[in-house]
Parts: C-alpha cells; structure tokens; sequence
C-alpha cells in the first residue's frame, strides 16, 4: 500500500547521501512493480522476433501494443496468423503464378495450336515449286514465224507410204470379203452392196479434223494444250512450220501426258508430244522432235498407216475370232481323249494348207505383212529424221536420240541391279521392229552433221 509523505521526515531524507533518486519518484509509490513488469521484457523480446519479420511493417504497430499493457499477449499470438500464412502461401502459390505463364504452352491443351499453325508453313513453300520451270529456250527464231517459201504440197506421200498401202492391200481384200459375207448374209444383195460401198467410204473420215481429234482424244488419249503449253508450243511449232513452207494452221497441236520422251503424227492434221518433252527438253530440241513429226505428215506416213489399220480392221477380227475358236476346239478335244486333239488339229492345218495353196496370192502377203510393215516403218523413221535435219536440226535431233539411248541403258542397268537376267531381242524381234535402233538413226545423220545442217 501507499502511504502518505511524512513532512518530518523529509529533511533527513535529503540530506542522506545516497538518497537523491527517491525525490525523483514521488508520484509513484511502488517502485518494485516497474522493473519486473517493463524492464526486464522490453529488451529481450523484441530483439529475437523482430528480425524475422519485416522491420519496415512492424515499428509503429507494436508501439501502440506496447503502449497498452498487452504485449506479452500479441508478441506470441500475432506471428502465427501472418508467419505461417505468409512464407505458406508465397511458397506454393507463388510458383503457379510464375509458371503458369511458361507451362500454358507446354499443357496438352496448348501443343495442338503449335501444330496447326506451323503445319500450313511447311506446305506452303513446296506449292510453287510443283509448277514445272520452264526449259531453257534456245531456238534460233530466225524466221519469226514467216515462211520464206511455200511447200508445193503442204501434204503428200513419198515412197514409204506408198509402200504402206501396198502392204496393207491383202489385209483390205480379206477385210471386204469378211463384210461383204457378212452384208449378204443380212442384208440381202442390194443391202449388202451399199453395206461395203459405206464401209470403204469411211476411210475418208481419216482426213476429217473432226474425226481425227475424236480419235486423238478418246482412243489414243490426247488432250488439248494449256495456255502455260500454248505459250510454249506455239513459237516452236511456227519456226518449224515456217523452215517447212508449212501452214502451220494445218496441223492440230495436242499432248500426252507421259513421262516419256516422244512424240507422234497422228491422221493427217494432229500432232502430239508428251508433258516430259514439252517441259523438259531444251526449245530447239523440241523443234527437231516437232520437224521429226511434220516429216511423217508430209511423208504421208501418218494418214497412209491410219488407213491401213482402218481397212484392215475387219480382217484382223475375223482372224482373231478364228484364232479364238480354233483353241476352244482344241480345248475341248483334250478334254475328250487325244484321239479327239489329233483329229481337231489335222482339221485345223489341212484349212490352213488347203487356203494357202488356194489363194496363195493373198494369205502369202498376209504372213510376210507384220514384217513387211515394220521395213516400211523404220523407213518412215529414218525419213523423218532426215526431214529434221534438212530442216537445220541435225543436231539437235542427234542430242534427242542420245538422250533415248540413255534412258534405255539406265533401263537395263536396272533390271540387272534387280538381278533379272537381260533378255536382247532376237532376230525375229527385230524384223518386227517398227522404229530402228537409236545408233543406226544416229549413223544416218551423219552426212547432215558434217555438212553443218
């Protein structure tokens, strides 16, 4: 308890030498509770606790706890709600906000949008490149376009052709007797003449664009040139044309698509050449196979071996359902017995024999024919070739042919790498032969090549 100061003690109180501090404490009596209370906690709890936390955030917070009595209270409840929270939460919550943002592209959900955009990047590239680049021209244009003489016969028939029909003739006869048998048989006297009348009438549609270019289109497969192949056709087609004498509205220019070097002269007026020629070959290299062609329309060579085909046609079926029949018979008759086979075959060959000797003069040509046409055909060749090189192409139609001959042996040389044996034709192959080998065309060039043609 306080009590209250004694007046009469006060005197000696301050005369005493070690009592000067007890004046400065009057106003408050129980000095003992100061230095348990404040003293001793001051110092030692702020100094191991303030360090861990943020010195900036806690100096003005704890002085108003200081202040009212209850620090011993706050100091042990107050770090566990913001300690514990605040390095837990930063920890594990911190980390997503930060990579979220990099893992976004690396979840399944993100990679399918990385694949659809770089996709169309690849592709796009390559597109242009499937257009062909055109080959290099250099052709000598040195009539552009005018024709410095006119043919005398802007179509003819030189001795090959003329050869053609020739050869064909056995095969025409045999063909008018299979449609006049059958025209009578049908149609009676009067209608079985005007059958074969019509029927020899049809060879003239030979020479019919309209005609021609259906056949060109659905039986041999031609097609029109596109504007890229016009552009390109065009210039060649008309130097050539214009070295011929030749109108070059003559002619009807088509392409086959072929991965092949060639060319053709097809009826009278339609000449093609394949999308690798077109687009590979050097311009005046597709001028010689241009002048190689127009060499068989001039020649006759293409309308001449259209009609022939034509007429022989009939003939041609009828022996082929003979063929037929005759192997049916065969056929059958081994099945019998072989007594059966013999007499079928002794039936057969005494017709062959017996026809032969009757009509020698037409089932003689028809045996020779398959050879006899092949000579005319690579006569027709060589004359073509010579037609070229007349034509100042020499050459370039000697390159062209190099070329073939190395497509052939890199042919062969893959069907030995495959290890197949290599057949060569025989001698009966190559009288069928309608074109002759690449060194014998070459050789016949010559001449023209050393007389700068």
């Amino acid at each position: 308890m306080s009590q209250p100061p004694d007046p009469a003690a006060g005197t000696p109180q301050q005369q005493h030498p070690t009592a000067p501090p007890p004046p400065q404490y009057p106003a408050t009596p129980p000095p003992p509770s100061y230095p348990t209370a404040a003293a001793p906690q001051y110092p030692t709890a702020p100094s191991p606790q303030y360090p861990t936390a943020p010195p900036p955030q806690y100096p003005t917070g704890p002085d108003a706890q200081y202040a009212s009595g209850a620090a011993p209270q706050y100091y042990p409840a107050a770090p566990p709600p913001q300690y514990p929270t605040a390095p837990a939460t930063p920890y594990p919550t911190a980390a997503p906000p930060t990579y979220p943002t990099a893992a976004p592209p690396q979840y399944p959900t993100t990679p399918p949008a990385p694949s659809t955009t770089p996709a169309p990047a690849p592709h796009i590239p390559p597109q242009p490149a499937t257009v062909p680049a055109p080959a290099p021209d250099d052709l000598d244009y040195r009539h552009l376009g005018s024709r410095v003489h006119v043919a005398a016969h802007q179509r003819g028939a030189d001795a090959t052709a003329i050869g053609s029909l020739l050869v064909h003739v056995p095969s025409l006869i045999v063909s008018a007797a299979v449609v006049g048998t059958i025209a009578f048989a049908l149609f009676g006297e009067a209608g079985g003449w005007i059958v074969v009348l019509a029927w020899l009438a049809t060879g003239g549609l030979v020479f019919h664009r309209p005609t021609e270019l259906a056949f060109a289109r659905h039986v041999l497969k031609l097609r029109a040139p596109l504007a890229q192949e016009q552009a390109r056709l065009e210039p060649i087609w008309r130097e050539v044309t214009a070295r011929a004498g030749i109108e070059a509205h003559s002619y009807e220019l088509m392409v086959e698509n072929s991965p092949e070097l060639n060319a053709s002269a097809v009826a009278g007026h339609v000449v093609s050449v394949t999308t690798y020629a077109l687009n590979e070959i050097p311009s005046s290299n597709l001028a010689a196979v241009l002048a190689h062609e127009l060499g068989h329309h001039t020649g006759g060579h293409a309308w001449a071996g259209l009609l022939g085909y034509w007429y022989s046609l009939p003939g041609r079926i009828a022996w082929t359902v003979t063929k037929f029949v005759a192997r049916i018979a065969l056929a059958i008759a081994a099945v019998l017995s072989w007594r059966a086979y013999l007499l079928v075959t002794f039936v057969i060959g005494m017709c062959l024999v017996g026809g032969f000797v009757a009509a020698w003069y037409v089932t003689l040509p028809l045996v020779l024919a398959p050879y006899l046409l092949a000579y005319t055909g690579r006569k027709a060749e060589l004359r073509a070739d010579q037609q070229a090189a007349v034509l100042g192409f020499a050459g370039q139609m000697t390159q062209v042919l190099y070329q073939l001959q190395a497509a052939e042996d890199r042919e062969k040389a893959q069907v030995v790498a495959a290890g197949h044996r290599l057949k060569e034709p025989g001698a009966f192959a190559r009288l069928l032969s309608t074109h002759p080998d690449n060194h014998t065309r070459i050789r016949a060039l010559e001449p023209y090549l050393r007389t700068g043609l």
